[in-house]
């Protein structure tokens, strides 16, 4: 499967309705498509973007502390397919013994945790961005 680098562009919250909207960008291009999250989602990449600490770990900061002391290494965060309007995410964590794992998630949970390790790089999936992309 071919991958575009991409970033997080955009993130409008609308506290009077249910979803929430973030923009997605290819990097190297001008394709660029919405994706439409939960309130919930929406606030934890808020907060994570505007730098915001609590004294305990939040759920995305949870499995990302729990990563870490299982010597994990988060290395990819991937939008991988479109169907029926739904978008579909995976993360690739490098085990401590150097295999690698992809795990299933959400897109709105994949950037929640983008937002908290800026550094990992982010790649959406060409069949996605040729059909989502404007």
């Amino acid at each position: 499967m071919v991958y575009h680098p991409c970033y997080l562009s955009g993130l409008s919250i609308d506290e009077e309705a249910d979803q929430q909207t973030v923009l997605i960008s290819e990097s190297a291009g001008k394709r660029r498509f919405p994706i439409a999250i939960g309130q919930i989602e929406a606030l934890a990449i808020d907060r994570a973007v505007k730098g915001q600490v609590f004294p305990r770990p939040l759920t995305h900061d949870l499995l990302l502390v729990t990563l870490d002391a299982m010597h994990g290494e988060l290395t990819e965060i991937r939008i991988t397919d479109l169907r029926s309007g739904t978008f579909y995410a995976e993360i690739a964590v490098t085990r401590h013994d150097g295999t690698q794992a992809e795990i299933d998630c959400r897109p709105s949970d994949a950037l929640a945790i983008l937002v908290r390790r800026p550094a990992v790089r982010f790649v959406v999936a060409e069949a996605v961005l040729a059909e989502a992309g404007a």
